[in-house]
């Protein structure tokens, strides 16, 4: 039977506030147990919840981002529930007019070398409180419990079921990810808890307009953990179905070392947790000019950005998907385009190459990248005009990169620093190339001379001798020969 796998994603993103959502507490991570938690987090008697604008503004700026209408008045509602780590017994939430209502996000996808786009259609965005959290490890046998994080403000963004494979859910929260960061309201931290995910999964028989049972994953803070949850989800449900069996609504927990979701309890609904608007908290109202003085600081968004690039530049998508990734990538990119406008291609290619790959392997990014796009610039401008070849290019560049990193000085604040570099190196080191037709016709006549095997193999119609003879000038040259160059002089000479 043809199953077909239905998706939707609640995603949790800590905004980046510096006090919480309903009290002056400091949201900075990784404070001793408890020491970030007020009277207010701990629900002491006689404690009242003040809402921060910070954290609205950000729901707004969201809201804004994604197409959404920005509800006014907004509700706050009591979600009761029973645990350890939430004092009060109830958290604060929305479930009526939240803050945000509707939207999309729109994917564009490149899987097995095709590019496809796809729009999933969101539900709500609304604010929270997120609860403490309950520790099991090295307290002899019993359990602590931390409220730092209690009362850390959170924006959960739910979306329809209209992803179709663990692929598109990916992406989708790829995407999110990128959008959260880029217009300022979360860090996006995964590993510090700042964006997790709970994937609502369920299948279906193909051609079908009902849903399947759900089960919903908890708390997945990677993107491969999401993918290996979902994966493992699908084909349990699939068996389970096969072999006559029904699906239990479900909460469930991924675990990463044995690739599996395992049930943590039976799946409650909306009536479980008795909703009702919090009397403490009056209805939230957001004036049109409150919404239109946000809508004046948002930055150009990542999907128009990557319009752009693909527009204006003639760049493919799918490096307009990697130069959109972050914003600090895509500043700097502008940023050396700026500099060298006739060749964007080129510069993409050395951001997302060299520059990328030493950031990675520094575990760095972009915002402290010590080589300035001036500098990078000047580099990619020596290829252009034939100073130097690609291949000395990229060990100027690796002189350069160790050269600026010397100084601690992010690329922001190079502006003007150093910008004749790579001319320095290049000059220094006696690394321009030849590129006098004369001296190259001298070198070519030599190696001819010096490899008649080669010369008579490259006569039989083997084109690997005529890349043997190529390789053999350049060797003598010590590769400052221009490559174009020494292939038109050495293919003319031979075929004379």
């Amino acid at each position: 039977m043809q199953w077909e796998t239905v998706i939707g994603l609640e995603v949790h993103a800590q905004l980046s506030t510096e006090s919480k959502i309903f009290s002056g507490a400091s949201t900075a991570f990784g404070a001793a147990p408890n020491a970030e938690a007020c009277a207010v987090d701990l629900a002491l008697p006689g404690v009242l919840p003040v809402l921060n604008r910070g954290a609205v503004e950000r729901a707004i700026r969201f809201g804004l981002a994604v197409g959404a209408k920005v509800n006014s008045p907004s509700i706050f509602a009591r979600k009761n529930y029973f645990y350890p780590d939430l004092p009060k017994g109830y958290q604060i939430s929305q479930y009526e007019l939240p803050v945000v209502e509707g939207g999309h996000i729109q994917l564009q996808i490149v899987q097995d070398g095709k590019e496809q786009e796809k729009i999933v259609r969101l539900v709500r965005a609304h604010l929270e409180e997120d609860a403490g959290k309950s520790l099991h490890e090295d307290f002899h046998g019993m359990s602590g419990i931390d409220l730092n994080r209690a009362g850390t403000p959170l924006l959960e963004i739910v979306s329809e079921p209209d992803m179709r494979s663990s692929v598109e859910a990916v992406a989708y929260a790829k995407t999110l990810h990128t959008l959260v960061r880029w217009i300022g309201i979360c860090d996006g931290n995964m590993q510090e808890g700042s964006f997790r995910c709970d994937a609502n999964v369920s299948v279906r028989l193909r051609g079908s307009d009902k849903l399947g049972t759900r089960c919903e994953i908890k708390n997945l803070n990677s993107f491969r953990f999401l993918e290996k949850a979902i994966d493992y989800e699908a084909r349990r449900q699939i068996e389970i179905l096969e072999d006559g069996g029904s699906i239990q609504q479900q909460t469930r927990l991924f675990d990463p070392e044995k690739g599996e979701t395992r049930a943590m309890r039976s799946k409650e609904d909306a009536q479980d947790y008795r909703y009702f608007p919090d009397p403490d908290l009056l209805p939230l109202e957001i004036s049109g000019n409150w919404i239109e003085e946000v809508k004046k600081g948002l930055p150009e968004l990542p999907q128009q950005m990557r319009t752009r690039l693909e527009h204006d530049y003639g760049l493919s998508m799918y490096d307009a998907l990697l130069l959109t990734a972050d914003r600090d990538i895509s500043e700097y990119y502008e940023a050396v385009v700026g500099k060298l406008p006739s060749d964007p291609k080129l510069c993409a290619n050395w951001v997302m190459g060299e520059v990328s790959a030493y950031l990675n392997n520094e575990g760095r990014s972009f915002d402290v990248c010590p080589l300035s796009p001036a500098q990078l610039a000047q580099l990619l401008l020596r290829i252009k005009d034939g100073t130097i070849s690609g291949k000395i290019a990229k060990d100027v560049f690796r002189q350069m990169w160790a050269q600026a990193d010397a100084e601690s000085i992010s690329w922001k604040n190079r502006e003007g620093v150093d910008e004749g570099l790579a001319d320095r190196i290049i000059d220094s080191q006696g690394l321009r190339q030849i590129s006098d037709s004369s001296a190259l016709e001298n070198l070519v006549y030599e190696v001819l001379a010096a490899n008649p095997k080669s010369v008579e193999e490259f006569k039989a119609g083997k084109e690997k001798a005529f890349n043997a003879l190529v390789g053999q000038v350049m060797k003598a040259a010590r590769g400052k020969a221009n490559p174009a160059q020494v292939n038109e002089i050495l293919r003319k000479k031979l075929t004379e």
